[in-house]
């Protein structure tokens, strides 16, 4: 796929020279390489965002990001293949399926060695630059700047590792303030600042990550009031779960009621436990919803904040703005909080990208697209070849309103961390624009962290055009015996062709043995 990608643009580069142009595609009209600014925002979900939509919308949650959209282009079909943290950043930096990189769970580690997208860039002439939440572990590497955030760092008051302060990781830089210092504040400071004294010789790849809005969600003071009249609107299968899920998940997952008496978001919210189930489902859900939204309304004043810079340092229109999120976020639909789940509230994620000189503005684009896509992406906007060890594909075709012929038709999703945390089975699936498949096979194998007790196994589908909010199970329903039989031969193709086959697990080949034919 690779080769394909390295071997059209080599052919209309060739085209152009022969025309008697003196730069290549259309992401470099000059001489002067686009600069490059990856925003990305830890578990802001795609329907949180006013430019898609949605039961947040006429709160104008996110004027500033909608505005981008509107410079520019929304990718409406955008989904993550492990909806959590650590393993999508790992995605994000080489281009690779969790399997591939050896980052299944928030407990491994992707060497120093395989930071490939920093590196690359660093390595054709971009300064860069690693600002706010990393959570890789490991020192980041091919940056010659970076100040990050330790793990998940805090909200308020900020300590952070910079490079140049001495040995990673006693290298840290505290943040404060005279009313304590936010950290979406603090990363947005940081990163003008660098932007203020970069070398103006060589463009800039500049990761931008926000903290916000991951959980406990703790905004900056000046949004204490913002929503406190505001009922929030609530999603319709926080009530009503006709035919969700499956015996695989009966029971599963944390929740915003009392379902989940070990975990759910009135523990976190403080909600008076004596409150009937619909009052404590209720007060739970908007004191969650508000303080989720409160953060989400910093990231973006932050981000029309560095717009403006940009706009006022006369590079505004010489940098294509990415802005994502690791992953999505569940936001009461089905009674859950968190994500880690294939249902697409948490497999979604947000990509809107602005870049004038080629991207049509308030262009809009479905094609699946997926994490692994990211750095193959963004190189090719530099005009860098991606390296044969990504498996994902640029998606700067479809930016610019061309979508290949040959694009893919389904995304693959695993999530490997079985039951850890947030009660989550371990599953994977395939989904496409109808339909989405998931196998609940419900053991821990090898991944780190992962709990050891096993659950049911079980399958799940979702006919995607008459139900996209997934409330009725249609696997066992003899009008979609078709489906089913070929959404598994997808789903074992896209194993076989990323390279994730379930050989090497004896105990995963036994149950598939008596659960596959279900």
């Amino acid at each position: 796929m690779n080769l394909e990608n390295t071997r059209r643009r080599f052919i209309k580069q060739v085209g152009a020279l022969a025309c008697g142009a003196v730069a290549g595609p259309s992401f470099a009209q000059s001489n002067k390489r686009p600069n490059l600014l990856f925003i990305m925002s830890d578990d802001h979900a795609a329907h949180a965002i006013g430019a898609y939509g949605g039961r947040f919308a006429p709160l104008n949650p996110t004027p500033n990001l909608d505005q981008l959209a509107s410079e520019g282009v929304r990718l409406d079909n955008v989904f993550c293949t492990n909806s959590i943290c650590t393993p999508s950043r790992a995605t994000l930096m080489t281009g690779q399926y969790s399997h591939t990189n050896g980052v299944c769970t928030l407990n491994d580690r992707l060497p120093r060695e395989r930071h490939v997208l920093s590196l690359e860039m660093q390595k054709a002439g971009y300064e860069t630059a690693m600002i706010g939440k990393w959570h890789l572990t490991v020192e980041p590497n091919g940056f010659d700047y970076y100040c990050v955030l330790p793990g998940q760092g805090n909200y308020f008051n900020p300590i952070m590792r910079e490079k140049g302060r001495g040995e990673w990781p006693n290298n840290e830089r505290r943040f404060s303030g005279y009313d304590s210092a936010h950290s979406t504040d603090s990363i947005t400071d940081v990163s003008m600042n660098w932007l203020k004294n970069r070398d103006k010789n060589k463009p800039f790849f500049l990761m931008h990550h926000y903290k916000a809005p991951h959980d406990n969600f703790e905004n900056a003071e000046r949004y204490d009031w913002l929503y406190q009249d505001v009922d929030i609107p609530e999603p319709e299968s926080l009530w009503k779960q006709p035919n969700h899920g499956s015996k695989a998940t009966e029971g599963a997952g944390t929740s915003i009621s009392k379902r989940n008496q070990r975990r759910n978001m009135g523990h976190h919210m403080f909600v008076d436990p004596e409150l009937s189930d619909e009052e404590y489902t209720r007060t739970s859900y908007q004191r969650y919803m508000k303080k989720y939204l409160r953060t989400i309304k910093g990231i973006d004043d932050n981000i029309g904040k560095l717009m403006q810079f940009l706009k006022d340092s006369g590079e505004l229109d010489n940098t294509i703005i990415v802005y994502t999120s690791d992953q999505g976020f569940m936001l009461g639909e089905h009674d859950y909080i968190d994500k880690r789940w294939m249902y697409d509230e948490s497999l979604r994620v947000p990509l809107i990208v602005r870049y004038p000189k080629s991207i049509k503005p308030g262009s809009s684009n479905d094609a699946i697209i997926n994490n692994t896509d990211f750095a193959p992406t963004l190189l090719d906007l530099a005009e860098i070849a991606a390296p044969e060890s990504m498996q994902g594909r640029s998606i700067r075709p479809i930016l610019e309103g061309k979508t290949p012929q040959d694009w893919r038709k389904s995304t693959y999703y695993r999530y490997w961390m079985h039951m850890t945390h947030h009660d989550n089975p371990a599953h994977y699936g395939v989904r496409t624009k109808d339909y989405k498949l998931i196998y609940f096979y419900g053991l821990p194998l090898d991944a780190k962290g992962a709990l050891p007790e096993p659950t049911m196994p079980g399958w799940e589908l979702y006919d995607l055009r008459k139900d996209p909010h997934e409330m009725n199970n249609v696997y066992t329903d003899p009008a979609y015996a078709s489906v089913v039989k070929e959404l598994k031969a997808e789903l074992l193709k896209l194993k076989k062709d990323n390279g994730d086959i379930d050989d090497k697990y004896p105990e995963l080949q036994k149950i598939n043995a008596e659960h596959w034919n279900d």
